[in-house]
């Protein structure tokens, strides 16, 4: 009996601090869809730094304190209200957390683009904050997303934050070709990457730093699968899928000026 109890106790152990692991220092995520196209692929597997901008303490509305404030740049994951049809009238099946409590919450990944206060502006798929633009320079490369089509790599410049976007020549910023976003104090304006094919504020609006869970810091897997954690037990996928071991364990992160080959 005291063998039995003392391998339930270790058992019960190791869960518990997996458990705190998870809600207080780093959570994994997966990539379900292209939104983030190319930083980040269907089948990416990577962590969240959940101490970055401060742990929620399970259960309760409580959030730590973080080392730092969300940034220009970031690659964020945070919760959204995803509607399950008992909201009548939502002109999109996305809406912030907060505004409808009651709804589902799912998690969506984007980079954070506009800061608290800022003017942001969309203009035929170029982004312009506080009247600066946003500079892009095209690389001459192109990527072919998961429908075969192939779309231009272009490198943006947000401050300090150099990244790779896509621009698709034929549909050209879907949620309108001019339109100023003022973001309002205490919320963050998050885009996509692959910019005319991304759902976000654009389309349904900014996010709480409470619904921040963190800024994602690394792979740590990679393979062409799309589903839930069980996909990682089916042994056909360990089989036949494609892995892309140069994405493992390597970091989600703005490139500087000068690794970018910029002034």
């Amino acid at each position: 009996m005291a063998l039995v109890w003392e391998q339930v106790s270790t058992l019960l152990i190791a869960i518990v601090v997996a458990l705190a692991i998870r809600a207080f220092l780093i959570e994994p995520f997966r990539i379900p869809s292209g939104s983030m196209f190319p930083t980040l692929l269907i089948g990416d597997h990577l962590f969240v730094n959940k101490l970055a901008y401060g742990p929620r303490i399970p259960f309760t509305g409580i959030r730590l304190p973080g080392f730092r404030e969300p940034e220009r740049g970031d690659v964020v994951v945070f919760e959204v209200g995803r509607n399950d049809g008992s909201e009548s009238g939502l002109r999109t099946d996305i809406v912030p957390a907060d505004f409808y409590p009651g709804l589902p919450q799912d998690d969506f990944v984007k980079r954070l683009v506009g800061l608290p206060g800022d003017r942001i502006r969309i203009r035929n798929g170029r982004v312009t904050i506080n009247g600066i633009p946003a500079e892009q320079v095209a690389t001459g490369e192109v990527f072919q997303d998961n429908r075969g089509v192939s779309l231009a790599i272009r490198d943006e410049v947000l401050e300090d934050c150099v990244h790779e976007v896509l621009d698709d020549p034929v549909l050209s910023n879907p949620f309108g070709h001019d339109r100023e976003y003022v973001v309002p104090e205490g919320r963050y304006f998050m885009m996509g990457d692959n910019r005319d094919h991304s759902n976000d504020s654009r389309n349904w609006g900014t996010v709480r730093l409470d619904e921040m869970k963190g800024p994602a810091v690394f792979l740590y897997w990679s393979w062409d699968v799309n589903g839930n954690a069980l996909q990682f037990f089916n042994p056909v996928n360990w089989w036949q899928a494609d892995k892309r071991w140069g994405r493992a364990f390597s970091r989600v992160r703005c490139r500087t000026h000068a690794e970018a080959g910029l002034p």
